[in-house]
This record gives structure tokens, sequence and C-alpha cells, in this order.
């Protein structure tokens, strides 16, 4: 897997974007012809060989929740160089601005969720939608360029009080929102609809459920109990909470720390709640997975993609990488 520097990130991370960046490296010497190696090795900068589109060309979506994303040197950029298709954002409310972190003490007022998230956002789905002589109608691709239907999955995580917060956070999402990128409900006398888009928000934390589920016309969605819709949180469906998540020691706890196996209570309500969840038509997620060792960890992850999770929850993004096949549950 491919690894780049934080400079390299930094380049990708300016928020105007306005020339493709191109990492070129000369091509490993293959058993052919001197002349066809040389070609391979000097197609650098040709417009034959570069297309608007191309900043994450070869990139696979991977049906990976990037945990605590921006914990990364280059949050957003890091999990899209691997192929997440979910990543999490921590905000707290500050003076009337939204900060990124994880604890108070780690807020400044140059992290913000505008500047880490949302103009990053933006600002990739422009190169995925150029306005270029060959395009009729405005077009609304993924941050994907393998896969342009794929939806990027934007956690928000209240940090701050929830009523207060919520307002903030959805009046933040307006340069996507005036852009047509985000995935929209609907609720009218013929029935609830959702138009699918390259980024669908989700509400977690303190988010408040009244703020969200009983909207007619909404672009963001809510993260529902996963071990609570069968009981206190029975109606909520798809159309309020397209995953659901809960936490994986307390509702299910760790394997046995020998043979790493899951005892049939445990295994039966792993089932239980993502069978239960599939049927309402809601993926699940599991989060506060265990890290260490990493022999559990991976116990764990083969468990979890065994039974269908949506999202593999990760702070390891690389070595989830090779958990899990291409999103879609």
């Amino acid at each position: 897997m491919r690894t780049f520097s934080a400079a390299a990130f930094a380049a990708l991370a300016s928020t105007t974007l306005a020339a493709p960046v191109h990492l070129h490296k000369r091509q490993e010497s293959l058993d052919i012809s001197q002349t066809l190696q040389n070609i391979l090795d000097n197609t650098h900068g040709s417009d034959l060989y570069t297309y608007p589109t191309d900043l994450t060309r070869g990139i696979v979506p991977k049906a990976i929740h990037s945990h605590n994303d921006y914990w990364r040197d280059v949050p957003f950029y890091s999990a899209l160089s691997v192929g997440c298709v979910s990543i999490e954002a921590d905000v707290w409310l500050v003076n009337d601005t939204l900060l990124i972190g994880h604890e108070r003490s780690a807020l400044t007022s140059a992290r913000s969720f505008d500047s880490l998230y949302i103009q990053p956002i933006l600002s990739v789905l422009r190169r995925e939608n150029p306005i270029t002589q060959y395009i009729q109608t405005p077009t609304r691709n993924g941050v994907y360029d393998t896969a342009s239907d794929q939806t990027l999955y934007l956690f928000v995580d209240l940090k701050t009080d929830g009523p207060t917060t919520w307002p903030y956070a959805i009046r933040a999402l307006e340069p996507l929102r005036q852009a047509g990128y985000l995935t929209t409900y609907t609720r009218n006398s013929s029935g609830e609809y959702i138009t699918p888009g390259p980024v669908t928000v989700i509400g977690t934390g303190n988010t408040p459920l009244n703020q969200v589920q009983p909207l007619a016309s909404r672009d963001y969605f809510f993260d529902a109990n996963l071990a609570l819709l069968s009981t206190t949180q029975s109606n909520i469906t798809s159309y309020v909470s397209p995953i659901a998540s809960t936490q994986f020691s307390r509702y299910i706890g760790s394997p046995n720390a020998t043979t790493l196996d899951f005892n049939s209570t445990q295994l039966q309500t792993i089932q239980t709640q993502i069978a239960f969840a599939k049927s309402k038509g809601i993926g699940g997620r599991y989060w506060d997975t265990p890290a260490w060792p990493v022999s559990t960890r991976d116990a764990v992850w083969k468990e979890l993609v065994g039974q269908g999770v949506a999202l593999l929850n990760a702070d390891d993004l690389l070595a989830a990488a090779g958990f899990t096949g291409p999103a879609g549950w």
C-alpha cells in the first residue's frame, strides 16, 4: 500500500487545488525493451496521461470508518488515500465557531470544521465534477474516481451541548449544500424519499434526535444506537439513520484472551443486532473495539467483517484496508 508524506498531503489539502497534483516516481525496471522502459519513464506531465478526475484514480473504496479522523497527520486526505468511505469529526462550539479536537485542550483556532473537512471535501468533489466542454449537465460524482456513485459518510460528533451546537453544524454544511453534494431526505403525501449524494452527513455524539427525525426535508441524518433498534429506538428507520452504531465493549465485550474466540452469547448478540438493522435497511458499526493487542484487534475485525458490518471502525487505516472489501453491505 502506497503511503504519502505529510508534505504531499499538505499540497493536496490546499483549498484552491487549482491544478492536478502529480506524484511522479520512476517506474521500476521491468523485463522489457529499453525503448518501452524509456516511454514508461518519461510520460510525466503529458496531457495524454492525465485527466481532470485523476486525484483518486486507482483507490478502491473500502467499508472503513476513519475513527477519530482528526487525530491523523492530515485529516480526511489520509482516509481518502486508503479508500475509507466514512470519516468522523469531533466538533466543539466555541465563540460561534465549530472547532475540531478530541478534548478542549487540543483545540486551536486554525483547526475548524470548515478548514479541516468542509473545504477539503468540497475541493475534492470539485475535481471529481469538473466543468468542461464535455459536460452537458452538472454531475454529482463522489470523491472516488473508481466508484463515482459511492457516498462519503461524514459523521459529525457533537462534543458541546447538542441542541445549541447542531444548528451551527447545519449552517457549516452550506458550501456542500449549495453545490448540491449532500444526500437529502424528503417526506410528502406521496411517501418518503432519499436522494443519494456524494456526501451523507450523520450527526452523532450529542446530536439531538428531535432536531432530525421530525423534519420533512433535510440533508443530514442521525446515528442511532445499533443495540437499541429493536427496543427503545424501534421507531427509527433508515430514512433517519442509514448507519447505526454502538459501543462494542459495552454490548459485546472482548473475545477469549487465549483462543480469541467469542462465546455463543456474544456471537448471537452480534448476529442479531446486525441482522435486525439490515432488515430495516440500516448498516451497522461498532465503536470502541479493542485496538491492542493486535491479535485481539484482528480477531474482532475478522468476526465483524464476517458478520456483515457496514463499516469497520478503525484507527489503523492501513491495517483495516487488508480486512475489508469494496464498500456495500
